[in-house]
């Protein structure tokens, strides 16, 4: 499973260069206003927030962050209020900017941050989102259940991989999730570099034909992680356009998972599709979501766990979780720390993890559930 590029600022581009020093002189410049038009709009917003600046369209685009409501800006919308920005502090000076917002201004630049991990920072009880050119604010809402982990005891090791210490000691469960893109998995040797438990792609639904297809590695993987005593759950890649579909979705796992001791978890995988024929692609979010509903009641009615995989993307915009709240997640976001409020069971924290027995990166997981007969 891969998460999505949410991440991506449209820069123009500049004509008429004479040569090639005037192309790289003409984007050197062009950088340098970018980021100045970025430091200013973010000043604005901390100046805001401190003094409560008198312009009231910026007032009240501010206010409407703090809404009961999703608010999306366009790359055009984010331009105009760079340039209401500049007009608005272009009389100032800096010692009239808190110096403490300039400080941490300067800090998140200096580290690389980009412009979302800045908007994170300063959104604090917001989810901030970047997609498809457009930017995404989410107010956190009570009403959902929220995780509780302490972000200071999570630490990756040595070799990176993450855990979460209590009293000096790690209490997660390491685990990967394994597909055909692994190749051949010497099991045993993944055994002894403890892994406790494997996620094994059982299939997908085409996203173009709408075939179900087995995992050509499916058999392999899951016989050679139970031969080595590593707990097993499966997962299916939907792209199902109909309650019927998710349901033969989901009786297609029941089906393959039969022969199989499968204590963990059977999830179902939400994930956007890029190509523009894809058959789910003019999906609402009311569709996904009870097309979720549907393949989660039958695996459960056939006597296993369901969980619902996705990241940032798939909670926020594919499917509604005020309607999906009694099922675990499962939560993708490649970073050492999780930003994501809500509760989860499992963080899929790399795609590039390495252990022994596999030759290519490997998604690792860390779990704060236990589903084996040694957790029950």
């Amino acid at each position: 499973m891969r998460e999505s590029n949410f991440q991506g600022n449209k820069r123009r581009k500049r004509k008429h260069r004479r040569n090639e020093n005037g192309i790289l002189v003409g984007s050197i410049i062009l950088c340098l206003v970018t980021l100045s038009a970025i430091t200013i709009c973010l000043m604005m917003v901390f100046k805001y927030r401190s003094v409560q600046m008198e312009n009231a369209v910026v007032m009240n685009e501010l206010e409407a962050i703090r809404m009961d409501e999703t608010v999306t800006y366009t790359q055009g919308e984010v331009d105009a209020m760079l340039a209401m920005a500049r007009q608005e502090t272009a009389d100032q000076t800096s010692e009239e900017v808190s110096s403490e917002f300039l400080n941490k201004l300067k800090e998140l630049m200096l580290s690389g941050d980009g412009t979302i991990e800045m908007l994170r920072y300063f959104y604090p009880d917001e989810i901030v989102l970047a997609d498809a050119g457009e930017f995404y604010f989410f107010p956190i809402l009570d009403e959902l259940a929220h995780h509780t982990y302490d972000p200071a005891k999570f630490a990756l090791d040595g070799n990176q991989v993450m855990n979460y210490y209590e009293n000096g000691e790690s209490i997660a469960h390491k685990g990967i999730d394994v597909s055909k893109y692994q190749g051949k998995i010497d099991w045993e040797k993944v055994a002894d570099d403890d892994v406790e438990y494997a996620f094994i792609r059982l299939g997908i639904r085409g996203y173009t034909k709408g075939e179900i297809v087995e995992d050509e590695n499916f058999e392999n993987n899951i016989k050679g992680a139970r031969q080595n005593d590593i707990d097993v759950g499966v997962y299916f890649f939907t792209q199902a356009t109909s309650v019927e579909e998710a349901e033969e979705e989901a009786q297609y796992v029941i089906d393959a998972i039969q022969p199989y001791k499968v204590a963990y978890p059977v999830v179902i995988d939400v994930e956007a599709v890029s190509n523009a024929n894809a058959r789910t692609k003019d999906l609402t979010k009311e569709e996904r979501t009870e097309y979720c509903i549907a393949f989660c009641e039958k695996i459960r009615n056939a006597g296993y766990e369901p969980m619902i995989y996705g990241n940032l993307k798939t909670f926020m915009l594919m499917l509604d979780l005020q309607q999906l709240e009694e099922y675990d997640k499962w939560f993708a976001f490649y970073d050492e720390q999780v930003y994501y409020p809500y509760a989860f069971k499992i963080w899929q924290y790399t795609d590039e993890g390495k252990v022994d027995g596999i030759d290519v990166n490997v998604d690792m997981n860390i779990s704060f559930g236990d589903w084996s007969d040694e957790g029950q």
